[in-house]
């Protein structure tokens, strides 16, 4: 078996990403270059939040109660962030799932705020232009039942 074929098994089987992902980049490899990204700067710079500083404990996933609904569990998001993979964690469902509630913060020893790093991803989505809710995707029933302010907020949020 192929040493990135291994490394891809054992990232899949920890849910960090999914193997086909791995196996397509072969992998992955740490430089300097690929960590203290632009990337992550921008990221820093638009939340004042710096992710390397998260140690993974998990504390922010275990207390998150939106965890059951997202692709990957805020620490996960952390991680990739860390390792400078764009887009991962712009293509993730997770940065449009967060409720900003602060159990993450609240629960961190770091003192890093997810919801702030979710807001600053979400920004940084909309403006490559990723879409995760299109108003032609919303069932009619929904729209027709939902009061309009609601819907114009989740527009508003989820980038559209």
């Amino acid at each position: 078996m192929a040493a990135h074929q291994v490394t891809a098994d054992v990232e899949a089987v920890r849910g960090r990403l999914s193997a086909q992902r791995v196996a397509q980049r072969g992998g992955l490899s740490l430089t300097g270059r690929l960590v203290n990204s632009e990337f992550v700067a921008r990221v820093r710079s638009l939340s004042g939040v710096d992710p390397r500083e998260c140690y993974q404990c998990g504390k922010c996933s275990s207390g998150c109660p939106v965890t059951p609904e997202m692709d990957l569990i805020p620490s996960q998001v952390i991680r990739l962030l860390q390792l400078g993979q764009e887009q991962e964690v712009l293509g993730c469902k997770t940065i449009w799932l967060c409720a900003s509630c602060f159990q993450c913060y609240s629960r961190c020893p770091k003192g890093i705020d997810f919801s702030r790093l979710a807001e600053a991803l979400r920004m940084l989505a909309m403006a490559a232009k990723v879409e995760y809710l299109a108003p032609e995707d919303l069932p009619a029933d929904v729209l027709a039942e939902a009061p309009q302010q609601a819907l114009v907020s989740a527009f508003r949020k989820y980038g559209l």
